[in-house]
This record gives C-alpha cells, structure tokens and sequence, in this order.
C-alpha cells in the first residue's frame, strides 16, 4: 500500500509513520516529490484492520497497490528512477550506448574494441565473459579471465563494465570485476540469481526473457528490488514469435508500456533483438524514437572471427556510422548521447 502524506506534513510526522508501519512489520520505501512525500509499505495489510494509520498526524490518505509488482510498479514510485553506473546515468536525459562484443574472445580483441566503441562516442562497454549457449558444443567464454580483461580495459577507456553471470555462486566473484550485473533472458525467472544479485547492490541488467510478457519482466524485477536493490535497469531484447526471419521479434512497444507501469529505467538491445546487423541500426534509431533509455549493441572489430554472434555484430565502421545517426534521432526526441 501508499501512505500518502499531507504537503504539510512535518519530517517528525513522516519519521512517526514510518516507525509505526516498521513496528507493525512492513517494509518501507520512501518517495519524496515536489509536492508531497510517499510511503511505500510492503507486508500484509490485514495487520491494518482496526489501526488508527490513517488518523496519524499528517496522513492524507491510504491506498492500495494495485499491480503485483509492487516495488517496480509507478503506483509505489511515481516518478522515473536514475540508475548511476560509475560516471553513466541511465534514466535521465541522455540516451546511453553500451557497446563491446558478444563474447570476450582475447585480451586483444576486448582492448581493441573498448578503444574503438569509446571512440565512437559509447559510454560502457559489454562482453560476455559466462556465455550460456543453446549447445553445449559452443564457446561458452573465458569466465574470470575474461572477468580480468574486461577490468583492464575499463582501466585503460574509462568505460564502466556490464557483464552477464549465469550462476547464483559466481555473483559474487562477478560483482568483484564488473561495474553492472546482467540477468539474461535465459535467466530472467531464475528466482535464486535474481536475489543474490540483488543482495551485492551493485546495478543490474534485467533482460526480458524468451517468451516473457511484460508483467512476468516486471515481476522479475521485483525479486532484485525486494532485497533493497533499486538500482535496476529493464533491457528489451526482443521474444520468440512464430516469425522466423529474424533472430527474435524485437517488441519496440514494450519500451512505452514498460515506462507507463514502472519507474525504472529501459533500455533496448537491437543486436538480439533482430539477429542481423543489418537490422541493428534502424531498430536502434526506432528504439530511441519510441523513448528508450539507452542501447546495448554488439560490436567486433571482425565479425567474420567472432565467436558468437558474428552475424548480428556491427562492424567498428558500422558502429561509428550509427552513432552519428542516434544523435540526431536523439535531439528530435528532445534527448542528447
């Protein structure tokens, strides 16, 4: 539920509701406005019945939450989060580019192409050093030392680091490397993962899953914010439909939707989304155009070498040539990169 607080309401008013919901078991996540302060409590609202609340000193009024996502959900947070990933803020009025290969392939190969999507104006890299694969027969990644590379190429660009972990043990060790967590698809409901990352506060990536629909994105969502990690960032990747002639089927409406129902920053990823680079660059404009709040787009130096991926990996060339492309799309829509 939301308490809702008068706008005259004092600090020792607002202090006296909080410890009352806290005596009575609820947790509390406090949102202040320009005009009013709120107070999301999470717990069971039967201990309520017959409680004086709603009569405390400066409670205007009471009401419910009516989406299951209760922490993700625009009714307990109305206004839109910031999500800090180092010097990088996703949520505000730049439009953010993640950019960096599908896997970390070598120590020359992330260098390289840190240099190259730095250059071109990106402002974190990606790499995946835990791939999960569809066939256990396919480069499944370096693991920690690909974890180390990333780290020296963050020395070397300044660029902050978001990286994938696959399994709730390895969180920790993740975390000790990477500046962001990223949750894929494939485990976007492994429940266990989704908490232990949520519990190391670091930033996390939440991908939406294969055939996830929103709610069920959302809901995920939750399991990181219940552990008191609100540093959450929603990553549309696009889902399995019966059309078979890209990769996926990139749902570019999820983006408004996902910013109607929640606070939290979203982002798109072009690169799964269609699984063609020629694809990546007009679903990136159309990505920015529809309100995302930033891009995460593979990038190789060689796709023809790459690993994984290849195919849907833009060229440096590629890259550069979108980059200035965004910044126009960026400005109609009253954003900047």
């Amino acid at each position: 539920m939301i308490v809702v607080m008068e706008p005259q309401a004092t600090e020792a008013d607002i202090a006296a509701v909080i410890a009352h919901l806290r005596k009575l078991g609820f947790g509390i996540h406090l949102s202040r406005g320009v005009e009013r302060t709120i107070i999301g409590a999470i717990g069971d609202k039967k201990v309520l019945d017959g409680d004086s609340l709603e009569a405390m000193r400066g409670v205007e009024k009471i009401v419910p939450i009516l989406q299951p996502f209760k922490l993700a959900g625009k009714e307990f947070h109305p206004e839109r989060s910031q999500v800090k990933v180092g010097p990088v803020t996703l949520g505000g009025s730049d439009v953010v580019v993640i950019a960096g290969p599908c896997s970390v392939e070598s120590r020359e190969q992330i260098m390289e192409t840190a240099g190259v999507v730095k250059a071109a104006g990106a402002t974190m890299l990606r790499g995946g050093a835990f791939k999960p694969r569809t066939s256990p027969y396919s480069f499944q990644g370096l693991e920690e030392e690909g974890l180390k590379f990333l780290a020296e190429a963050r020395e070397e660009t300044g660029l902050p680091v978001v990286t994938e972990v696959v399994n709730p043990k390895d969180v920790e060790m993740v975390a000790g490397y990477a500046d962001m967590l990223q949750i894929g698809a494939r485990n976007m409901q492994n429940f266990t993962l989704l908490r232990e990352a949520g519990r190391t506060m670091k930033p996390v990536l939440l991908k939406r899953g294969l055939a996830a629909t929103v709610e069920e994105w959302l809901m995920a969502a939750e399991y990181i914010l219940s552990e008191g990690n609100y540093q959450v960032v929603l990553c549309e990747r696009g889902i399995r439909t019966y059309e078979t002639a890209t990769r996926n089927t990139l749902d570019l409406s999820a983006v408004p939707l996902a910013h109607e129902l929640s606070h939290l920053p979203v982002i798109v990823d072009p690169s799964h989304g269609t699984g063609k680079w020629r694809l990546v660059s007009p679903m990136s404009l159309a990505a920015v155009a529809a309100g995302a709040d930033g891009l995460i787009i593979e990038v190789h130096p060689r796709p023809q070498e790459a690993l994984s991926d290849g195919g849907q990996s833009l060229t440096p060339a590629n890259f550069e040539s979108l980059m200035s492309r965004l910044t126009a799309v960026a400005s109609a829509v009253g954003r900047k990169l």
